[in-house]
């Protein structure tokens, strides 16, 4: 990701339809026509000759694939639905052939420019198989690996059939839609964060590049535009602003949260204050204490992550924690950059306290009394962590 800018790589056969299908999703900001993770010089000629070596046994190099790289808004379409209308596109079950095009350079597949895509686009491999196996189709032979090569393609190859409406196009897709999970059209047992945001905005650029492009909450957050209201929830009143955050708790509006200035911690102690319960406020935004020996994380042995509650972000695993006999959670090192740390003078003493570095939240003090490696303690009220347990 750069900015506000996000890019990866696809390859399902033909680039001239394959660029001009992905141009006409709403959020895409560029589409360019290219050659990626070959062994090979990356250029026209080069690639057909070479395969035409490859079909007669006379090489083993590894041809390039003809790819388009999807230059996209994150903050108005997201990778999955990116990759929705990748996989509804083409054919992804035939190997390295689409349609009539028949050759290695013609395979389906997905070169991930940054780690997160990895897992997403491998979800998302997983969820258009099933929806394949259900309509009797065969399995998906898309690579999915990160992009080691690309050049871009000769001029006359980019936004080709613009310039030749009536061109060759070989894509053609199963007919099967890819399974998006549905918004759901009610909320009655469900709480969400809608983020209400249009086109041409900067403000909702920086808040989906500092807030919901690493978004670990433990609750669900919708981006939509301002110009469409999901039916099934009940807004106090009309969206006037954008962005405009609104808290929807059984299909009705909770609270708003309206613009964003730059400032994430504001943000975070906005939704803190609608999330937490009276006595996680009091600690975390109010800088209390919880009586000691209370907590029942105290106890908490199994391997896991300790998190900020609001935000999802870890601060401990559990292979820091340790039984201080101090009466609150102990841990000798936190996680890289998930504290700062601020000096206390409250109550007479002179003591260090910290805080969660995504949030602001207050979460106790650190001390020199700690055990080994570290010698330290960072003593820690239980009530404003949230333990999430290692899968078996």
């Amino acid at each position: 990701m750069h900015g506000n800018k996000e890019s990866i790589v696809l390859g399902m056969g033909c680039f001239w339809g394959a660029e001009k299908r992905m141009a006409a999703l709403d959020g895409v900001i560029d589409v360019e026509c290219g050659y990626a993770n070959g062994d090979i010089d990356g250029n026209y000629e080069a690639v057909l000759q070479h395969e035409r070596r490859r079909q007669r046994g006379l090489s083993s190099l590894r041809n390039h694939a003809e790819v388009v790289r999807i230059s996209f808004d994150p903050a108005r379409v997201d990778l999955e639905t990116v990759l929705a209308r990748f996989w509804e596109s083409h054919d992804p079950t035939q190997g390295d052939r689409q349609g009539n095009d028949i050759g290695s350079n013609y395979r389906s597949a997905i070169y991930v420019e940054a780690p997160a895509q990895q897992s997403i686009a491998e979800q998302s491999r997983e969820r258009y198989q099933r929806a394949l196996e259900d309509n009797g189709k065969g399995s998906i032979t898309t690579e999915i690996t990160p992009l080691t090569r690309y050049f871009r393609a000769e001029d006359y190859h980019q936004r080709y059939l613009q310039k030749n409406p009536h061109g060759y196009c070989g894509l053609g897709g199963t007919g099967i839609p890819y399974p998006r999970p549905a918004m759901p059209n009610t909320y009655e047992e469900r709480e969400a964060l809608f983020v209400f945001m249009q086109n041409d905005c900067q403000a909702c650029r920086d808040l989906a590049r500092d807030i919901l492009a690493d978004w670990h909450a433990p609750l669900p957050v919708v981006p939509v535009s301002t110009a469409t209201i999901p039916t099934g929830i009940m807004l106090n009143e009309a969206i006037a602003a954008s962005p405009t955050i609104v808290l929807v708790r059984k299909s009705r509006e909770i609270a708003r949260l309206t613009g964003y200035d730059g400032n994430s911690k504001k943000f975070w102690q906005w939704l803190g204050r609608h999330l937490l319960s009276p006595e996680q406020q009091r600690i975390a935004l109010q800088h209390g204490t919880e009586r000691p020996f209370t907590s029942p994380l105290l106890a908490e042995t199994r391997a896991g992550r300790f998190v900020d509650p609001i935000t999802g972000a870890t601060l401990f695993r559990s292979t820091a924690k340790f039984d201080s006999a101090c009466g609150w959670p102990s841990f000798f090192t936190p996680e890289d950059g998930a504290l700062s740390f601020h000096e206390d003078n409250s109550f007479g003493m002179n003591r260090i306290e910290v805080r969660s570095a995504s949030s602001g939240i207050h979460l106790g003090h650190v001390f020199d009394d700690g055990p080994p490696p570290t010698g330290q303690r960072y003593c820690i009220n239980g009530a404003v962590l949230r333990f999430i347990p290692d899968p078996d």
